[in-house]
């Protein structure tokens, strides 16, 4: 397994659409493994294959939340491939994201709290589930970048472009240093 480099804004690839995947092969699982590996090296809860330079639809999201309040995080990793949202929805929850392509920058972002999703996993074993809470959020979240689509661009452009600011301003003083 290997910590692949995470693409970060403003790099055009992220706006890019990713293709389906048409069939699961050893060197996809390889990917998914070092997707994990670098998700949890970052460290994140989820990671789309685009954000490692791969324009395929495949996801993998762990929560690492743990058993019990205060407790130690419980590995729980899901693949997602090809996945789409069925239904969605009416009612919205505001959550605080943030995103390993646009480091250490946070924002509200108001999605569904429910969706209905079907995907395939790892094996090429069909799943269609209502997902909700943290799970379906941030499943939304890494689906919009098959899209070519980033959290930030649900915000109000005053908020969009204040965190640009602070990005490419954090940018410069990592080159200057």
């Amino acid at each position: 397994m290997a910590i692949l480099p995470i693409i970060e804004t403003p790099d055009p690839l992220l706006r890019r659409k990713s293709s389906s995947v048409e069939e699961i092969t050893p060197e996809l699982r390889t990917l998914i493994d070092d997707m994990f590996e670098t998700m949890y090296a970052a460290p994140g809860i989820g990671l789309a294959a685009i954000q490692v330079g791969v324009p395929k639809r495949i996801l993998v999201i762990d929560l690492q939340e743990p058993e019990e309040e205060g407790g130690e995080p419980v590995r729980r990793p899901m693949v997602f491939v090809n996945p789409e949202i069925v239904t969605a929805s009416d009612t919205v929850q505001p959550y605080t994201e943030g995103c390993l392509s646009v480091p250490e920058q946070y924002a509200e972002v108001e999605r569904p709290d429910r969706v209905r999703a079907r995907w395939l996993d790892r094996d090429g074993k069909p799943h269609d589930e209502e997902l909700e809470g943290l799970l379906g959020i941030c499943l939304q979240h890494e689906m919009d970048h098959l899209e070519g689509i980033l959290f930030i661009d649900h915000l109000s452009r005053l908020k969009r472009d204040m965190i640009l600011r602070k990005l490419a301003k954090a940018r410069r003083e990592k080159l200057a240093a």
